[in-house]
């Protein structure tokens, strides 16, 4: 009988997940990308709102955080 593992290490570098990765409450996570802050809409006509939203949407992009267009 065999068992083949979905999670496991590839040379000590390199980490495989095949299955579930969970991350618990109050877990801390190192080296990952953050976007700029973007502050709270004071938008009051629609195009300001738009304006305010493809701001969110750059600074997400520049984060990898998104795909680029």
């Amino acid at each position: 009988m065999s068992y083949n593992t979905k999670n496991y290490s590839e040379n000590g570098d390199r980490l495989i997940i095949g299955g579930t990765l969970e991350i618990l409450d109050g877990a801390i996570i190192n080296g990952m990308p953050k976007a700029a802050n973007q502050t709270a809409s004071v938008a009051s006509e629609v195009a300001d709102l738009v304006t305010d939203f493809n701001s969110l949407l750059e600074k997400l992009k520049a984060a990898n955080l998104m795909e680029q267009d």
